[in-house]
């Protein structure tokens, strides 16, 4: 492979589907939907024991005995500072911290375990941050002793672990494979030095080429390259060129996130000159390069920000009508509750929402009196687990199905959302959703949109109507919609390709 590939001839230009006026006139921020109600939505007066009333339930339910769940850790620590994060991380060179964080994390995974009861099947693992290499390897090791002991971790399982090549060499990759971890998630962001450069985080392309190559001789299934659009320095051709030596890279899977500079919010993208960051114009151009270049390569368009190879098992899961999504983003396993540990960790038993303490302080002073460091959440009403479904099958499949959500929710869906469908007429006529008296299904030009007409409204009321054409739309990954990267309050796990 060649590190340093060349760009070939980009592909045609955005302005063949997407106009500056309809740009302007969609271009509005939304929520990205990985949970609905959204984080920002959670209340602190949702505590410990509404998770175990919720753990109770799951235990005493039909089924919960052979029912799996899935399971992330966050681990905050990051060895040095990258100026575009706005994720939940401690940046410290002192790796006695990470042990101590260990010791934390073992007290709480026993807590989970005690109220989920003995050896709950997981059949989804993902270690994200952070970064979760900032673990030594004995530490990896203790971590993954844990989770076997409290959890029946599934053979065919999924286990990933976001990596920063910048702290993996072969050696490490090899003890991860060791340790039963099937998929890795390399954050790239960008190959350009002048990039990488004004985001003080310097990582040779042919590094990551050497371990890709190493992951796949150690028989790792699935390979994925998150990229960042719309960071410093970023030009179109640049960006042609990253794109050019990611395909050859060939990995299974794509995340191709938007940079949202909200220095206000923070602090370390106050390093970050203004005047460096590619305008809009500039930002859209890459995103049409991208879902071109990357499609003529082979690739699926999964939705939002995900591509993937069509082998790749969210690919077929798209094409059968299987796909779902959570916290993690895009995924295959079914709506199984997520068990979420660590500082800042969002968690999801039955119908409730949790979110641990989002400091480390407190996170640590929860556990120290022998409670779960659950700080908020949120318990969902009948109408939001409704609307849940009618968002997830927009995000998922781009297409909703009038009978099949009245059928599993017993209502009239005309009626209930009478409103929400008055809105979808003009969006019909913009040519961005097409209507028929079963269903509504997005357009691949409505992939390109954020949606302005019901932002205003509710989010009670308005809340599929604003994923159909806000937090779908493919402008969210190009990142032009900011609102879509970043949720109102700390933002609670890394959605932005921090490792």
């Amino acid at each position: 492979m060649n590190a340093t590939a060349t760009a070939t001839a980009p592909p045609p230009s955005a302005s063949t589907v997407i106009s500056a006026d309809m740009l302007a006139q969609f271009d509005v921020a939304g929520p990205r939907y990985t949970s609905y109600p959204t984080a920002d939505r959670f209340v602190e007066a949702f505590g410990p024991d509404d998770y175990d009333t919720a753990a109770r339930q799951r235990r005493q339910g039909i089924g919960a005995a052979v029912a799996p769940v899935s399971v992330y850790v966050h681990v905050p620590f990051c060895a040095s500072l990258c100026y575009y994060c706005a994720c939940n991380k401690i940046v410290t060179g002192h790796p006695s911290r990470g042990d101590e964080y260990l010791g934390y994390l073992a007290r709480e995974i026993a807590m989970h375990a005690q109220r989920l009861g003995p050896r709950t099947v997981a059949s989804q693992l993902h270690l994200g941050g952070g970064t979760p290499t900032f673990l030594g390897d004995a530490a990896l090791a203790e971590l993954m002793r844990l989770l076997r002991e409290a959890f029946d971790l599934a053979p065919t399982g999924e286990y990933a672990i976001e990596i920063d090549p910048r702290t993996v060499d072969k050696r490490r990759l090899a003890h991860l494979a060791a340790l039963g971890f099937n998929r890795l998630s390399f954050g790239v962001q960008d190959f350009d030095v002048q990039v990488q450069r004004a985001v003080h985080r310097i990582q040779p392309a042919a590094q990551v080429f050497d371990l890709v190559a190493t992951a796949r001789a150690l028989g790792f299934q699935s390979v994925n390259i998150d990229l960042i659009c719309g960071l410093p320095r970023q030009t179109v051709a640049s960006f042609d060129r990253t794109l050019a030596q990611v395909c050859e890279l060939r990995p299974d899977r794509i995340a191709l996130y938007g940079y949202a500079h909200l220095p206000e919010r923070f602090k370390p993208q106050r390093r970050i000159a203004t005047e460096d960051l590619p305008g809009a114009a500039a930002r859209i151009e890459m995103l049409s390069h991208s879902i071109a270049t990357l499609t003529a390569a082979g690739y699926v368009y999964i939705g939002m920000d995900h591509f993937a190879l069509p082998t790749d098992s969210l690919a077929i899961a798209k094409r059968q009508g299987r796909l779902h999504r959570n916290f993690q983003g895009y995924s295959t396993q079914p709506d199984c509750d997520l068990v979420a540990l660590g500082v800042s960790a969002i968690g999801h038993v039955g119908s409730t929402y949790s979110q641990n303490a989002k400091t480390l302080d407190a996170y640590y002073d929860h556990i120290d009196q022998g409670r779960l460091p659950v700080a908020c959440g949120l318990a969902l009403s009948r109408d939001d687990v409704l609307r849940r479904s009618v968002i997830m099958a927009i995000m998922c499949q781009g297409h909703v199905d009038f009978e099949s959500i009245a059928i599993a929710h017993l209502i009239d869906f005309r009626d209930h959302f009478a409103t929400e469908l008055a809105a979808l007429g003009p969006m019909a006529a913009d040519g961005l959703v097409s209507v028929s008296d079963h269903g509504f299904t997005v357009t691949d030009k409505g992939w390109f949109f954020s949606m302005t007409r019901l932002q205003r409204a509710t989010l009670k009321s308005a809340a599929f109507i604003l994923a159909t054409l806000g937090a779908t739309g493919a402008l969210v990954a190009a990142g032009l919609n900011e609102g879509s990267t970043a949720q109102r309050g700390p933002v609670p796990t890394c959605i932005a390709g921090c490792r």
